[in-house]
């Protein structure tokens, strides 16, 4: 028997906010320097320093927004140190990450030249943990304020002339931890100073985005909303997936079937955070004004054998695939309040959509999910359900779901009719699934259907420099069965995508 998803267009609910579909670059390890910054003069194909080829990867996948410069770098991160002639900025040790030489040549204005470059909005983390509030409100100000002033006329002197816009604003990271190992109530009275010199000087909105919780911290939530929730439009949520215990985390490609299963289970548990999130942001905002904003999410497992271990640089496999395509598709499903995410990080660092070595370049596993997605990008989220088996280990009593699954709806600009975009996720390491795709209240018949799918020889085989296509998005056979249903087999460990139209 078939496994089935029902996909109801009649029951629209939430626009999938494009910036779901975000990206994070901490000066952490080979993140910024030797990813997307090589320097004007290196012998790296580039654009006025940045990659070539990284910034084409990122286009290519529509990348709304971009996160900077931090993470735990960020407070303690002093912007002025990042402004002026390179040769003249400050070198400071980055005793977050590593331990090495940060010379600051990649500051404010490389920054927002990064989001030129890739056509994305700019969110910038200020530094609330060892920073203070004139420091934020001059950086506020030296980015988007035109007039007449001090820090706009430094602006100028460092040779751009117009403001910044600055759609996104983070008061503090992390402020629980490396952000200041603060107690929530301290941090909601730190945040409501703070923010109010993060002041609203061009036309366009900058949305304040609160530090908000670690994990299944749901006092720490209830405390933020409770004290401060009109001074603040997001609050951050930071979620990783691992296999074990954080505190026993285990290879990023040399895992069995149980870390298989333990990793998904624990991709699956962002579900119940946002939604107890959620619950407790309802009580203060029923209007869901104040987004649930998941900055930092991915796979952290352990650096890959003889790299710095302060770099967090592991590979991505196709386990990574479906880890990505699961809680996208959470994101999705719960796009009332998740408005904006960022996966962790860009480039080299963590669950990477990008891999670089010296020239060398390759597209992980997960940036072909990135690109099999991006269809959702601003799209109208249809209700959906299913019924499938669950997968796992019953023995050990590690099961997920079979299937993780989210649709959308989107006008398609040729034809201006409604174009179907269907993505599941097959969770089973060993087995393949026959699934059945119906649309309830169609109101036509299918004219057209096509898929493709992401996996791998196994659930671990990944993308190297020397073969960077075994695991890339591939067509997949959908069979359309009848007026309003499509079938596709889904192989083992697997990500798939399929577009109807009418």
């Amino acid at each position: 028997m078939n496994e089935s998803i029902i996909v109801d267009v009649a029951d629209k609910k939430s626009t999938i906010s494009r910036d779901i579909y975000g990206h994070f670059s901490e000066h952490l390890g080979r993140c910024i320097y030797g990813g997307f910054w090589v320097g004007k003069d290196s012998d790296i194909p580039n654009i006025n320093g940045y990659r070539k080829d990284v910034i084409k990867a990122f286009k290519d996948i529509d990348i709304p927004n971009l996160r900077w410069p931090g993470g735990c770098f960020a407070d303690e991160y002093h912007w002025k140190d990042g402004i002026g002639p390179s040769a003249n900025r400050k070198r400071i040790i980055n005793t977050n990450w590593g331990g090495v030489v940060e010379d600051n040549s990649f500051g404010t204005h490389e920054f927002f030249g990064l989001c030129d470059e890739l056509g994305c909005k700019p969110y910038v983390c200020g530094n609330v943990g060892s920073g203070t509030v004139q420091e934020m409100d001059e950086w506020i100000e030296y980015m988007t304020f035109s007039g007449e002033s001090p820090m706009a006329k430094l602006r100028e002197q460092n040779g751009r002339k117009e403001a910044w816009n600055l759609p996104f604003f983070g008061v503090g990271n992390e402020n629980w931890g490396c952000g200041g190992n603060m107690r929530p109530e301290y941090y909601a009275d730190l945040y409501r100073r703070f923010q109010t010199f993060v002041r609203q000087y061009g036309k366009e909105k900058i949305m304040k985005i609160a530090g908000g919780p670690n994990v299944d911290d749901y006092n720490w939530t209830d405390v933020l909303m409770k004290n401060a929730h009109w001074l603040m439009d997001g609050l951050s949520l930071h979620y990783y997936t691992y296999e074990y215990r954080w505190e026993d985390k285990r290879s990023s490609t040399e895992f069995d079937t149980e870390g298989w299963y333990r990793a998904l289970k624990n991709a699956f548990r962002m579900d119940e955070l946002v939604r107890r999130h959620s619950e407790i942001m309802d009580k203060y905002d029923p209007a869901k004004r104040v987004a649930l904003v998941v900055d930092e999410w991915g796979s952290w497992y352990l650096p890959e054998p003889g790299t710095n271990p302060g770099f967090l640089y592991q590979q991505n496999s196709v386990r990574d695939a479906v880890v990505a395509g699961i809680e996208l598709n959470i994101f999705n499903n719960r796009s009332d309040r998740v408005k904006i995410a960022n996966i962790a990080q860009a480039v080299n660092v963590l669950q990477a959509p990008v891999l670089t070595e010296g020239d060398k370049m390759v597209l992980t596993p997960t940036w072909h999910v990135f690109h099999m997605y991006k269809g959702h990008q601003g799209a109208t989220l249809l209700g959906t359900s299913a019924a499938y088996s669950s997968a796992g280990l019953y023995e050990k009593d590690i099961t997920v779901p079979g299937l993780s699954v989210s649709a959308s709806e989107k006008t398609d600009s040729a034809t201006q009719k409604p174009r179907y975009l269907v993505t599941a996720v097959n969770t089973d390491a060993s087995s393949s699934k026959k699934v059945d795709i119906s649309f309830a209240n169609l109101g036509a018949s299918i004219a057209s259907a096509s898929g493709t799918v992401i996996t791998g020889d196994c659930m671990n085989t990944i993308n190297t420099f020397d073969d960077p296509e075994r695991v890339t998005e591939k067509t997949l056979s959908v069979t359309v069965k009848d007026a309003d249903t499509v079938s596709i087999t889904m192989p083992a460990h697997s990500v798939a995508s399929v577009t109807v139209q009418i």
